[in-house]
C-alpha cells in the first residue's frame, strides 16, 4: 500500500494508519480463526455465496467493521455503513431507500453495516426488520455489548450471532510488523517498547495502529532513531484498559472478583480488583459489591467481613485514590481467606419464597406487645415467658411461629468457621426442645 508511506506528511489528508491497512481479503484478516480458519463458521458462510443477516458481537478492534466490508465486496453487493452513534430514524429511512433504489436500477443487493447497534433504542431496530424479511438488504450489526441484552428479540431471531475475541499478542505482533513492513522510517523499536505498546493497545488493533502512528510522529519531530520504553512512555499517555464501566467487560470483570473472592483465591482477587481499578470502575462500586460478598458468601462463618468492607469503604471515602484503594484491597484479602457460607443468603431466600406463597398468618397472642390495659385485657402478651427469668436464657419448647404453622428450618449453618459453633449451640438448644417437648407430653398422658 504505497499511500501508507504518505502518513508521516503532516500537510497529506491520508486515511488513518489503521484504515490503509484494513484487509483487502479474507486471509488478510488475522485473528478470529475461530470464526475465519477452514471448515469454520464465518468462512463456511461466506464461501457459499449466499450472504445472511448477523450481528458481530466483539470488543473493539478485532475486526467486526473489516468483515462487513470484505462480505460486502465478496458477495458484490452496496455497502451502506450506519453508526448507531450519530444515526436516527431520517438516517435509516435514507438508507433503506437507497438500498431499493440499488435494487430497481441494477438489481443489486445490499449490506447493511449498523455499527455499535446496541446504541439503537427498541423502536430504531424495530425499523430494519420489514426489510430483513423481505431481502430488501442484508443486515450486519456489530456490537461490544452482548446482543442478548442489547438487540431486540425479534431482530435477533433473524440474525446469526458471531462472538469475536479480542487479539492475542501474537495476533498484535504480527498487524505490528505488518505496520512496520508497509512503512519506510529510519527508527527501530526495542523488544521492550513493542511488546509495551502492544501492552496498551490491550487486543484493539485499531488502538495499537493509531498508538503507533502517533509514536513515530513524535519521535520523527524528536529526531529519534531508537524507540525504547522511555519514548514510548512520553509519546503515549498512559491508556485505561479496555471496558465500558456499563458494558459487558465490566461486568464480566466483576464477577470474576466475585468468584476469585468465594473461591478463597485472594491472589486471583486482589488481580481483578486492580483490573478494574485500572480500567477506571469506581472505587466505591467495588466496595458495594464487597459488602455484598460478606453478606451472601461469608455470612455467619466469620460476621466480622461485614464490618470490615464497610470500614474499607469509609476509609476509602476519607482517603480517596490512590491511598484508600489500599483499604480495598485489604477487605479483598480478609473477605478471601475467610471462611465461606452462604446459609444466611439461603435461610433469607427461602424465608421470602415462603412468605410470598403462604397465607398473612397473625401474630399469636403471646408474642404481641401490649402497651395498654385494654389490649391487656384482650390477652395480648398473655403467657409470654420471659426468656431472662429461665436458666440459660432460653425457654425451652417454646414456638415463636404463628399457630399452625410448622416449625420450618430455614437456616442451615454450614459448619464452616464461625458456624460450627452456631451449629453446636443449635443443636444443643434442639436437644432441650425436644426433653420439653417429652415431658410435656408425658405429663399430658399421666
Amino acid at each position: 500500500m504505497s499511500s501508507v508511506n504518505n502518513f508521516l506528511d503532516l500537510h497529506s489528508p491520508a486515511a488513518p494508519l489503521a484504515e490503509q491497512l484494513r484487509p483487502q481479503a479474507i486471509d488478510d484478516i488475522i485473528g478470529q480463526q475461530h470464526l475465519l480458519g477452514e471448515g469454520k463458521p464465518l468462512r463456511i458462510a461466506i464461501e457459499s455465496g449466499k450472504p445472511h443477516s448477523m450481528i458481530l458481537w466483539g470488543p473493539p478492534g478485532t475486526g467486526k467493521t473489516t468483515l462487513a466490508r470484505l462480505m460486502s465486496r465478496v458477495f458484490n453487493a452496496e455497502f451502506i455503513a450506519l453508526s448507531a452513534v450519530l444515526s436516527g430514524i431520517k438516517d435509516i429511512r435514507n438508507a433503506i431507500e437507497k438500498a431499493q433504489a440499488v435494487l430497481q436500477r441494477n438489481g443489486r443487493h445490499t449490506i447493511l453495516f449498523v455499527d455499535e447497534v446496541h446504541r439503537f433504542n427498541k423502536s430504531q431496530q424495530d425499523a430494519f426488520l420489514p426489510h430483513v424479511e423481505q431481502g430488501l438488504f442484508t443486515f450486519i450489526g456489530a456490537t461490544t455489548e452482548n446482543p442478548s441484552f442489547e438487540v431486540n428479540n425479534a431482530l435477533l431471531s433473524r440474525a446469526q450471532v458471531y462472538t469475536l475475541s479480542a487479539l492475542t499478542d501474537d495476533d498484535m505482533s504480527l498487524i505490528f510488523n505488518r505496520a512496520l513492513n508497509s512503512m519506510s522510517f529510519r527508527q527501530t523499536f526495542t523488544n521492550e517498547a513493542r511488546q509495551l505498546i502492544i501492552a496498551y493497545a490491550d487486543g484493539d488493533a485499531r488502538r495499537m495502529l493509531n498508538m503507533l502512528e502517533h509514536m513515530i510522529i513524535a519521535c520523527e519531530n524528536s529526531k529519534t532513531d531508537e524507540i525504547d520504553i522511555s519514548a514510548v512512555q512520553n509519546a503515549l499517555s498512559r491508556s485505561s484498559r479496555r471496558f465500558d464501566k456499563s458494558g459487558d467487560a465490566f461486568y464480566d470483570q466483576i464477577s470474576a472478583l466475585h468468584k476469585s473472592v468465594r473461591g478463597s483465591s485472594p491472589d486471583a482477587a486482589i488481580y481483578w480488583l486492580c483490573r478494574m481499578l485500572d480500567g477506571g470502575a469506581d472505587p466505591l462500586y467495588i466496595g458495594r459489591r464487597l459488602i455484598r460478598m460478606a453478606t451472601e458468601d461469608i455470612g455467619m462463618a466469620d460476621p466480622r467481613s461485614i464490618q470490615v468492607t464497610i470500614n474499607a469503604c469509609e476509609t476509602y471515602e476519607r482517603l480517596g485514590s490512590p491511598e484508600g484503594e489500599l483499604a480495598l484491597a485489604q477487605a479483598v484479602l480478609y473477605l478471601s481467606c475467610a471462611p465461606k457460607s452462604n446459609a444466611a443468603y439461603l435461610a433469607y431466600k427461602k424465608a421470602r419464597a415462603y412468605v410470598a406463597k403462604d397465607k398473612s398468618r397473625p401474630v399469636p397472642m403471646h408474642l404481641r406487645n401490649a402497651p395498654t390495659q385494654l389490649m391487656k385485657e384482650m390477652g395480648y402478651g398473655d403467657k409470654y415467658r420471659y426468656v431472662h427469668d429461665y436458666p440459660e436464657a432460653y425457654v425451652a419448647g417454646e414456638s415463636y411461629f404463628p399457630e399452625e404453622m410448622p416449625d420450618i428450618q430455614f437456616y442451615q449453618p454450614t459448619g464452616n468457621g464461625l458456624e460450627n459453633k452456631i451449629q453446636e449451640k443449635l443443636n444443643y438448644l434442639h436437644n432441650l426442645d425436644q426433653k420439653a417437648k417429652e415431658r410435656k407430653s408425658f405429663g399430658k398422658k399421666s
